[in-house]
């Protein structure tokens, strides 16, 4: 088995573990040097396990020190999918995009004009990643008077998981914004990508 493969399935049997109970939050998991002979596998694969964990929020505790189980994170509740994030953003992507069929029909324009794009990775206060935004409109900024959304879910990207702190295909919220202008006609288009584990939905 590949060296990558190995430390992904020694992360995923290990957060299974921690969800079964074994290792409680607040509390240490094995050395690396116990649980790589438990495994049958080098000391510096468990390792590479424990920092996939510690990205993706499952575990605390720095390089080379003794690692714990982290706290769950806390729950938000998304009700207003136009509101304003109230707190730090960071904008990680500005370059124009050409309308794919999918977006061309939610904007209501032809595919393959090109629109302007924003990504946004919306932070918590002690700097964790707690969505991601990303959206299209075409020409300059419009202001819209209501907007409408859809609920869905969908596996996140390599990207999208690494900004989160995520496994790649961890299964994810995805809410599609439309803003409207006063006519009904659509305006801007986004996608509002929200980890399970950290939001419940009420729209």
């Amino acid at each position: 088995m590949p060296a990558d493969a190995r430390y992904r399935r020694i992360a995923a049997d290990i957060t299974r573990r921690i969800q079964a109970g074994e290792w409680p939050p607040g509390g240490p998991l094995p050395s690396r040097v116990a649980l790589a002979a438990e495994y049958g596998v080098n000391a510096q694969t468990v390792r590479l396990a424990y920092v996939l964990l510690r990205e993706a929020g499952t575990l605390d505790g720095e390089e080379r020190k003794r690692v714990t189980v982290a706290h769950p994170p806390a729950m938000r509740t998304l009700t207003d999918v136009d509101a304003e994030w109230p707190y730090s953003s960071e904008t990680t992507d500005t370059r124009p995009r050409l309308a794919t069929d999918e977006l061309a029909a939610r904007l209501g324009i032809r595919p393959g004009i090109m629109l302007q794009h924003e990504s946004l990775e919306c932070l918590e206060p002690g700097g964790r990643s707690a969505m991601l935004v990303s959206s299209w409109w075409q020409g300059r900024r419009r202001p819209h008077v209501r907007c409408v959304a859809e609920l869905g879910v969908v596996p996140l990207g390599e990207g999208q998981a690494h900004a989160l702190g995520l496994l790649v295909d961890t299964v994810a919220y995805r809410v599609v914004r439309t803003r409207l202008d006063v006519h009904g006609a659509p305006v801007e288009t986004a996608d509002l990508l929200l980890p399970l584990d950290r939001w419940t939905i009420r729209l």
